[in-house]
């Protein structure tokens, strides 16, 4: 049996409170604080490439951080430029979907 593919991001946005919005194909909405989000980077910056483990202090990314720019990456991710400069992460819709900050799917 095929495994089912993740659902996929039909259309996402940064608003101006700082949240980044995305809309899945399966009708569901996820709203994630840009900060959380840049602190859940998995470029190799942020995270060892070796041993899967964060690198990243979260207190060295300010507060404050926006999206300044979301760009599509095929039909499987998104990259963010940062208001702090970093750029590199490419965020899977898988990813994207298990970091989903709701109720419904943190359970």
């Amino acid at each position: 049996m095929k495994p089912s593919a993740p659902p996929a991001v039909v259309k996402f946005a940064s608003f101006p409170n700082g949240e980044i919005g995305v809309v899945w194909d399966d009708g569901h909405e996820s709203y994630y604080a840009a900060h959380d989000l840049r602190c859940a980077c998995p470029c190799a910056g942020c995270v060892d490439e070796m041993t899967g483990r964060k690198t990243l202090l979260d207190a060295s990314v300010p507060k404050d951080v926006r999206a300044v720019r979301i760009t599509s990456v095929g039909r499987y991710a998104i990259t963010i430029l940062w208001s702090d400069g970093h750029d590199t992460g490419i965020y899977s819709f898988e990813t994207l979907r298990r970091l989903c900050p709701c109720g419904r799917c943190t359970g």
